[in-house]
C-alpha cells in the first residue's frame, strides 16, 4: 500500500518503540490518518501504536487534543503552535509517551499569500520535549504533499526515539 522507503521506516518505528517498551500516537489533519495507517501497516504495531487522532477540524483538535482555542484564533491551524499543541495533547490524551502531529495546506484550494499550499507544520513529542519542523513542499498536488508529509512526519518519530 506504501511505498518500500515508508515501509521501512515504519517497521523501523516500531521495532525501536517496541523493543523499548514505548507507546506512540499519531495527530493527524491534512495527512487524514496516513502516518498512524503507514504505522499499522507494520505486523505486530499493536505493541507500539496506542492510537492515532484524525483531527481535521478545529473543533475536533480543541475536543480531542486540547488545543488551545486562542492559539487557532491567533496563529491558525497550519501553524508551528498548533503542531505543537496538536503532539501535546496527543499524549496527554493517550497512553502514549511519544506522538507525532501533522497540520497544513495539501491543496488544490485553501491556500494563501501567507500559508501556501504545500505548507505543512510537523511536531514529535517525546521524553526530550516538543520539536517543531516546517516545510514547504510547493504546489506538487494534494496526494504528493500527503505522501511527503508521511515521510517527514514518520522521520521525525524516528528521531523523537533515538
Amino acid at each position: 500500500m506504501f511505498p518500500e522507503d515508508i515501509q521501512r521506516l515504519a517497521q523501523q518505528i516500531v521495532a525501536t518503540a517496541s523493543e523499548r517498551g514505548l507507546m506512540l500516537a499519531t495527530a493527524e489533519s491534512c495527512t487524514g490518518g496516513l502516518v498512524a495507517a503507514a504505522l499499522t501497516a507494520v505486523p505486530g504495531s499493536s505493541a507500539a501504536l496506542d492510537r492515532g487522532f484524525v483531527t481535521y477540524s478545529n473543533a475536533a483538535k480543541m475536543q480531542m487534543l486540547d488545543v488551545p482555542e486562542d492559539t487557532l484564533a491567533r496563529h491558525g491551524a497550519v501553524s508551528e503552535a498548533t503542531a505543537r499543541a496538536m503532539a501535546s495533547g496527543a499524549v496527554v490524551h493517550s497512553g502514549a509517551q511519544v506522538s507525532v502531529s501533522v497540520t497544513g495546506v495539501a491543496g488544490p484550494g485553501g491556500g494563501s499569500a501567507e500559508k501556501p499550499v504545500g505548507l505543512v507544520h510537523f511536531a514529535a513529542s517525546g521524553p526530550l520535549g516538543v520539536v517543531h519542523r516546517e516545510m514547504r513542499f510547493g504546489d506538487i498536488g494534494r496526494d504528493a504533499v500527503r505522501l511527503a508529509s508521511v515521510r517527514v512526519a514518520l522521520k521525525l518519530l524516528a528521531d523523537r526515539l533515538e
